[in-house]
């Protein structure tokens, strides 16, 4: 007769007196992992994050009309497409990624909360960045593997923040600013076009005074490129206006030369050598008149192409770290090791095996 199979159930008052009986020894695991967790996140340097937002005004004539606004309804963004920019917001996250738009940030002065440090940003991140102390030996034991299979950068490595080149750089200076890009972060929502900043830093002055130093470097390219054909326009009209009132003031002085020292004459040959004058001073004073016009109309033209900003959310210095999350952290290693002791003492209740 063929035994049938019975259905297995968990005696979960089996299992709470086994806990029980084994309390002692739970505490004493808790006292440990308690000890190992302080030990470990304690020295972990916290850091805080700081964000603003930032809306970009669009140039470039409204062809989509409607249809722009009815696509951002469903996420779609048409302003890339109707306007006129080849460097429209959802590309501005690339500009983050560009070793020239990281190295300009390298100049900013910063000073720490407690006012002990006052330098350029370079130098904070390259000599004065907090680490574990618990990690210093595999750091080390890692920089040494490094030397050892890999070749000496000949490249000298930058001592100041004007001595980095973007074009060539050494390896360090190349992490560093591999570390950088990880803690200065942009994104553009798709529907609204704003800009959202983050930046993260052990200190939280230095934090929000990098958040604000980004947007403005941010501000500052992107009216350098939707401006660059106009400020050349401007320029060119200006030398050609200067070149203008050179060539007028040169006719006018001629002019009034000749006036003043042929006086009471009524020679033929005096009127017409005048009436070449005069005529020479209109030609010159219609063509400074056309620069000028030319000019304060290119002027114009450069202070329609210069967008505006709308700041959302300005930067802020964090009152409190962003991580790590001591508490949260020891609580959870606390309930993980309170999880598997349970698991292994009633590994029998539970799965049908041990003693």
């Amino acid at each position: 007769m063929v035994e049938q199979n019975k259905p297995k159930y968990i005696d979960l008052q089996k299992i709470a007196t086994k806990l029980w009986h084994s309390k002692k020894l739970l505490l004493k695991v808790w006292v440990i992992t308690f000890i190992l967790s302080c030990v470990w996140i304690l020295p972990k340097p916290r850091y805080y994050v700081c964000e603003l937002k930032l809306a970009p005004e669009m140039s470039g004539e409204e062809m989509g009309g409607g249809l722009s606004s009815l696509a951002s309804s469903f996420g779609v963004n048409l302003g890339g497409m109707v306007g006129q920019d080849a460097i429209y917001p959802e590309l501005y996250p690339e500009l983050f990624e560009s070793p020239q738009f990281l190295v300009g940030l390298y100049a900013v002065q910063v000073s720490t909360k407690d006012g002990e440090l006052n330098t350029d940003y370079f130098t904070y991140m390259k000599n004065h960045q907090k680490k574990n102390f618990l990690t210093w030996p595999f750091r080390k034991i890692m920089v040494m593997l490094k030397e050892l299979t890999e070749d000496e950068d000949a490249t000298p490595r930058g001592n100041g923040a004007s001595d980095i080149n973007p074009f060539q750089m050494n390896k360090k200076d190349y992490e560093l600013m591999e570390l950088i890009r990880d803690m200065i972060t942009c994104s553009v929502d798709k529907k609204t076009s704003v800009i959202t900043i983050h930046v993260q830093d052990q200190d939280p002055l230095i934090c929000a005074t990098m958040a604000d130093s980004v947007r403005l470097h941010l501000q500052d390219f992107i009216i350098r490129y939707r401006t660059s054909k106009a400020s050349e326009d401007v320029a060119h009209y200006q030398q050609m206006r200067d070149s203008a009132s050179l060539q007028y003031d040169e006719a006018m002085v001629a002019y009034s030369r000749f006036c003043d020292s042929h006086q009471n004459i009524i020679m033929q040959s005096f009127q017409s050598e005048r009436e070449k004058l005069e005529n020479e001073l209109s030609l010159r004073q219609n063509t400074l008149t056309a620069m000028e016009t030319q000019l304060q109309a290119t002027k114009v033209k450069l202070q329609e192409k210069t967008p505006a900003f709308t700041l959302l959310k300005s930067a802020t210095v964090p009152v409190k770290p962003a991580a790590p999350k001591r508490m949260l952290f020891v609580l959870m290693m606390l309930f993980l090791v309170s999880f598997v002791y349970g698991g292994w003492i009633c590994r029998k209740e539970l799965f049908g095996y041990g003693n």
